[in-house]
């Protein structure tokens, strides 16, 4: 004896057919999240360009202080001045540029909590719409069903 399994394609057909989906939400949705990639790869990458600007700067200025500090001295405590000198201008250039490392820092976070808190906005409103409109869509779909049923 062989059992045949029902083919059960059909009444799913109709009943998807019935209860359309509409993909515009997840669309919308594909596209909110791009943009906030978008924006957010700009905050990334002007905060990385900054940095690069600040180490430049950094590297260029202890370059210029070694070719101060080895230059030839007529005395022998000229080298030890010289060194001294050229700890105390680095202390100061670290504490300068640090400083400037840490507002690049501010400045991510400030704007990365200002594109986060404004998303989650866009998203809990295009949240709202959708679902409204899947309730509005469903209703219908169903007194259309229960209307052709009877």
């Amino acid at each position: 004896m062989v059992t045949k399994t029902p083919d059960f394609t059909k009444p799913f057909q109709d009943i998807l057919a019935n209860f359309p989906i509409d993909t515009s939400s997840f669309q919308e949705a594909v596209k909110s999240q791009n943009a906030l990639n978008e924006k957010l790869a700009k905050v990334t990458l002007t905060a990385a360009e900054r940095s690069t600007e600040i180490s430049a700067q950094w590297a260029k200025d202890t370059i210029t202080r070694m070719g101060e500090l080895t230059a030839t001295k007529e005395e022998p405590s000229d080298y030890a001045k010289a060194v001294t000198d050229f700890a105390s201008a680095q202390a100061e250039v670290v504490a300068e540029h640090m400083a400037s490392f840490a507002e690049v820092a501010k400045k991510v976070q400030m704007d990365t909590v200002d594109l986060m808190l404004t998303a989650g906005k866009d998203i809990a409103s295009e949240t709202q719409k959708a679902t409204q409109k899947a309730a509005r869509d469903t209703q219908a779909a169903v007194k259309k069903a229960t209307t052709a049923a009877k």
